[in-house]
């Protein structure tokens, strides 16, 4: 298997894993997944929060906006647990402004932790193979 399918079949896997565990609101993981540039990143949960990640591997990485879910819609948070974003009325407008927010060169989730995450983009920088 290529690196490339392998980190498709992981990443389908992860968001299956969330769509089957309910804590997100299926009209969220939809919105979100429908989206090919967060379908690319690796999903998690969170107290029922979607949360991204551009690793496939926990710790995961903390560089993306989380949504979780407000009584009137969503809220969208993050990166970090202290930086507030705002409300959002409906599942596609939060997943909106998550992606107004992508770190620069988000692409495809790397397989594996963070730590190996960022050794990859290091060596990558210092050949200019970015």
């Amino acid at each position: 298997m290529s690196r490339d399918a392998e980190a498709d079949a992981v990443l389908e896997a992860g968001w299956q894993k969330i769509r089957d565990d309910g804590r997100v609101r299926a009209e969220l993981l939809d919105a979100a997944y429908a989206e090919p540039r967060l379908r690319q990143l690796f999903p998690w949960v969170s107290m029922g929060e979607l949360h991204l990640s551009r690793c496939t591997e926990s710790r995961w990485t903390w560089d993306i906006p989380h949504v979780m879910p407000d009584a009137e819609g969503y809220w969208v948070s993050g990166p970090l647990r202290n930086e507030t974003v705002g409300p959002a009325a409906t599942a596609k407008n939060a997943v909106a402004m998550v992606i107004q927010r992508l770190p620069a060169d988000c692409g495809p989730a790397f397989i594996g932790t963070p730590e190996e995450l960022a050794a990859h983009e290091a060596t990558t920088q210092q050949t200019g193979r970015g």
